[in-house]
């Protein structure tokens, strides 16, 4: 993996769960977007830490989604 590809594969992941318009699991974004499971968690780190996405727990099961601001 490149240090460059990184951020890459943060707005792949980004831009899937943005217009997919709702929460993912892991797995459903390993499908969705191709990516292996380190480039995929690579990704993940990286949006969080800008703050880009949240975390959810349903049912015992872990859901990424993109962090939407409200200003109103």
């Amino acid at each position: 993996m490149k240090k460059d590809s990184i951020g890459t594969n943060a707005g792949l992941v980004w831009r899937t769960l943005f217009y997919k318009g709702t929460k993912a699991t892991f797995n459903d974004l390993l499908q969705e977007t191709g990516l292996n499971a380190i480039d995929l968690s690579s990704a993940i780190g990286w949006l969080a830490r800008e703050d880009k996405v949240e975390f959810f727990y349903d049912n015992d099961e872990e859901y990424i989604d993109v962090y939407r601001d409200s200003y109103f």
